[in-house]
């Protein structure tokens, strides 16, 4: 079974509940909707986790760039199958409990397609086997939970939040980019089994403290490590089940998941310790003294995750195997205690109204069930003994004993590692003693609160089972899944290791006395800390965001109104300007030193075509104030140069440039048609010769670069395509086989652009109002009949003949002159000259006017010949041909580069309709905006 399922059945998943959503299903049944692609994914996890206990690595790979080292190259051993467990078991949970957890009134079908392509994206960090497809799954992931966070985007704080956590993980995001391009630079490839096995090569390399930085740049902001920890807190404006995932098994996993994947790679240098096992140490101690001072419960819960976010790094930073061990085994007791608790919290919010702790005192009286799960989990983050927090909560304590790295200084680890632990047992004291006991509620807005409904409480009893389970029977739990995840995680040999409750009165259980005694004194004290924490200077780091948001936004408007000044010669002249610059830099000194390839001889048609080419270009501009005359040389233009790809042999390109010169002219003469015919002379003196100054320059510089790229004796690729484009794309017309198949990609990502182009003018022209102009520029009145019966007579016999001439084009294209392109933009004049001639009304009672479908059936099908060559184990959009001996037709080649082309065809066709159509339909509108 394929390994890339795990990644795409969540991606697939996620079009689901929308649909469900739209046909009106129940919200059972659209919760049921949103699970079942996760289900299966996680049946596929089952089928290969198996392997990975017996000690393999699965692997899958496609190739997809290879050249650029960018092949969808999946792994999947002990610490991927870890994460996959967490993303997809808890992501199932908070699929059920959202269920109950949204109103009635909110876009369900929305919330779960936005969850499952946030756990695809994660899915895709976790199996990933190369970097720079893991940068892509990891900025995925930033944008999926921009949308989650801001789900409610009702809300200002939502909208604030989202933006925050996507401008904070962006950045680290293109650190992380630059620091993969880095690693692969110098390790020659960007697998993650070649990396891991060159640890050495990069820790040896003059570049390793630029990668090490550059990397934990991209960890440290998505980890909301220290002190890029302020996004996180903010991300609470999201969704109670959005705020346990994140927590749990997805976003801020991600950060330590990458500290656990390269550590083989990047670990073991004094670098190394003092980066992440500082950052990790400070972000450990800041999140647990906030967390005591936070009243909202989903804050207090948020300064929680910074701190133990804080606690795994660390560990990762101590440059020791076992204290590798006990990160990996505290993120997954991490994952189960904080979703339990995060569920909670929305239970409490959900049954109450609030989640001020100031106001949801005594609520063991009416919700003791809830209360006795959420103290049990509650028990777990602070490191009760018989609970999964504390087993790995003490293995930390002996990790920072037996560190030495800092000589003298040593202690200060162990010291610090005991205050983190004395405040996480204050903070979850106040979670259970404030929201539990502590009197009776204070003016809640739903009163009185009761237990939620009985499936709403199943995740968080899930989950609280587990951490009892892996708290008292750890070996029989947990054992298995640590190993194999450590295992993976450290690259080879594990070290020796006991899960145990009781490991005899040591040094690290005295500790975690001390830590639980503290804590119970600190919280005891809380009123006069709340006290003193009120007289601190208060910092919202909210505001702070905002405002260098703001200033931000002002120092580039300050640069932008300087630029744009609403005039386009203005920003021509500026772009002319650089080009200008660039041209007379670099291009002088080469023109100097001249070309080796010897010049043909003129002749008498090339020097007409030549002078028509060059008479054509100054009556344009000469003429530029009357529009249809300058339309009208500027034509002759196109038509030269089409002359011109003909006189050398270019007969593809002539008839390209051909198409796109019909297309293009009447283009501009229906846009044209709203304008004045003529305009009033506007520029000044000092402007002109501004302009003619650039216009040499420019033009100089291009021609200078055109000669010399013609004269230049450097070899060309030539002729690889000619030798290769028959055995190894099938046709012998090479420039078809070049766009359909050597340099499909180029072709496929053009025509995606070209579709996007022409949606967006289609929304610019459709709610447009322009008024037909009534008379001509010399003020006679335009013909009453709209459509002339000679126009009529003539165009429509020509649409069936265009459109045989078309298909003839796209037919032969592979072997001769022709393709998709050409044959479509042939089809859009045929169609559109029937627009003109016969009318909107006309036209749309034979043929449906909305062209969006072609562009995406286009795209879409262009896109699904490149995914058909990944299942025969070929790179993306590698064609195959082969040969068919028809009865009567006899033999005859058929590719899979037609089916391409026939996508190329459709997008051509939908795209140039979408514009030329519109703007033929805003030229029929008469004063009343009607349509004649």
């Amino acid at each position: 079974m394929n390994l890339g399922f795990l990644v795409l059945l969540p991606f697939l998943g996620a079009v689901l509940p929308p649909l469900a959503e739209r046909w009106r299903f129940s919200r059972p049944a659209l919760s049921w909707t949103a699970a079942v692609l996760p289900l299966l994914a996680l049946g596929v996890l089952w089928f290969h986790g198996r392997r990975v206990f017996s000690g393999e690595t699965v692997r899958q790979f496609v190739p997809w760039m290879p050249d650029l080292g960018l092949n969808l190259a999946f792994r999947l051993d002990g610490l991927a199958l870890l994460f996959s467990l967490l993303v997809l078991g808890i992501g199932l949970l908070i699929i059920l409990y959202a269920r109950y957890y949204l109103s009635a009134n909110e876009k369900a079908g929305r919330f779960y397609a936005f969850l499952l392509l946030f756990m695809g994206a994660m899915m895709g960090v976790v199996t990933s086997n190369n970097l720079l497809l893991l940068v892509v799954f990891w900025e995925l992931t930033s944008l999926s939970s921009f949308l989650l966070i801001g789900f409610w985007y009702h809300q200002t704080d939502a909208r604030k939040g989202a933006r925050m956590a996507l401008a904070v993980t962006g950045m680290g995001g293109l650190a992380l980019l630059a620091g993969a391009i880095v690693i692969g630079q110098v390790v020659g490839s960007y697998s993650l089994d070649d990396v891991l096995a060159s640890g050495d090569l990069i820790r040896g390399h003059s570049l390793y403290p630029l990668i090490l930085c550059l990397v934990l740049l991209g960890v440290f902001t998505k980890s909301a490590q220290f002190p890029f920890h302020f996004w996180l807190p903010h991300a609470m404006s999201a969704p109670t089940p959005v705020s346990a995932y994140l927590h749990s098994a997805t976003m801020v996993k991600a950060g330590v998941f990458l500290l656990a994947r390269l550590y083989p790679a990047l670990s073991g240098t004094d670098l190394w310790f003092f980066l992440v096992t500082g950052a990790g140490l400070a972000t450990l101690l800041w999140g647990a003294i906030w967390a005591l001072f936070q009243h909202d419960l989903k804050g207090l819960l948020a300064y929680s995750t910074i701190s133990h976010l804080g606690l795994i790094t660390m560990l990762f930073g101590l440059n020791a195997q076992l204290a590798a061990v006990a990160g990996v085994f505290h993120i997954i007791n991490h994952a189960t205690f904080k979703a339990s608790l995060f569920m909670a919290a929305g239970i409490i919010d959900h049954e109450t109204g609030t989640r001020d702790m100031r106001r949801i005192n005594g609520l063991w009286k009416y919700m003791p069930y809830t209360a006795v799960l959420a103290m049990v989990a509650s028990a777990a983050m602070a490191g009760v003994p018989l609970l999964n927090g504390f087993l790995s909560k003490e293995m930390f304590f002996a990790e920072t004993l037996d560190s030495g790295q800092l000589g003298s200084l040593s202690w200060i680890l162990p010291l610090g590692a005991v205050l983190g632990g004395v405040f996480s047992v204050a903070y979850s004291a106040r979670f259970i003693h404030d929201v539990f006991f502590n009197g009776e509620p204070i003016d809640l807005p739903k009163y009185p609160p009761h237990e939620p409904p009985r499936y709403m409480k199943a995740p968080v009893e899930v989950l609280v089972a587990l951490c009892l389970a892996v708290g008292i029977v750890p070996s029989l739990t947990v054992a298995a899944l640590l190993e194999v995840a450590a295992r993976a995680t450290l690259g080879g040999t594990l070290p020796e290791y006991h899960l145990a409750i009781w490991h005899g009165f040591n040094v690290p259980l005295m500790m975690s006395i001390v830590a639980l005694v503290g804590g119970v004194l600190v919280y005891s004290q809380r009123l006069r800390l709340f006290a003193l924490n009120d007289r601190l200077p208060s910092l919202d780091a909210k505001l702070v965001f905002e405002a260098r948001m703001q200033s931000l936004a002002r120092w580039a408007g300050t640069i932008s109104s300087t630029l744009r000044n609403g005039s386009l010669q203005s920003y021509t002249a500026w772009l002319l300007m650089v080009v200008a610059l660039v041209l007379v830099t670099s291009v002088t000194r080469e023109l100097l030193a001249g070309g080796g390839r010897e010049m043909l001889p003129l002749d008498g048609v090339a020097l007409l075509c030549g002078g028509m080419l060059i008479v054509a270009a100054i009556l344009t501009t000469a003429l530029h104030r009357h529009r249809m005359t300058a339309i009208m040389c500027l034509s002759v233009v196109g038509l030269v140069v089409s002359l011109m790809f003909v006189r050398f042999s270019a007969p593809d390109l002539a008839l390209t440039q051909l198409s796109v010169e019909v297309v293009t002219i009447l283009l501009l003469m229906l846009a044209m048609y709203f304008l004045p015919v003529r305009t009033r002379r506007e520029s000044s003196m000092p402007r002109i010769g501004r302009d003619v100054v650039l216009s040499v320059l420019v033009g100089g510089g291009v021609g200078i670069l055109a000669f010399m790229m013609m004269t230049s004796g450097v070899d060309s690729i030539s002729p690889f395509f000619l030798e290769n484009a028959k055995p190894g794309g099938g046709g012998t017309n090479v420039v078809n086989v070049i766009l359909v198949d050597f340099r499909g990609f180029d072709t496929f990502g053009e025509i995606i652009v070209l579709g996007i182009a022409g949606m967006g003018i289609y929304a610019l022209l459709k709610d447009l109002e322009l008024y037909s102009p009534q008379t001509d520029s010399l003020g006679r009145p335009w013909a009453k009949d709209a459509h002339p019966l000679i126009l009529v007579t003539i165009s429509r016999p020509l649409l069936p003949l265009a459109l045989m001439i078309s298909v003839y084009i796209f037919l032969r294209g592979h072997n001769l002159p022709g393709g998709g392109f050409i044959a479509g933009l042939i089809t859009s004049v045929a169609l559109v000259l029937q627009y003109v001639a016969s009318g909107v009304a006309w036209m749309h009672r034979r043929i449906p006017g909305d062209y969006h479908p072609v562009v995406a059936l286009g795209v879409l099908l262009a896109g699904f010949t490149g995914v058909g060559a990944w299942y025969f184990g070929h790179p993306f959009l590698t064609s195959a041909f082969w040969h068919v001996n028809w009865p009567v037709v006899g033999e005859f080649e058929v590719a899979t580069a037609m089916l391409f082309d026939t996508g190329v065809f459709l997008t051509v066709v939908g795209a140039t309709l979408l514009i030329l159509a519109n703007l033929g339909k805003l030229s029929l509108l008469d004063d009343k905006g009607g349509v004649r």
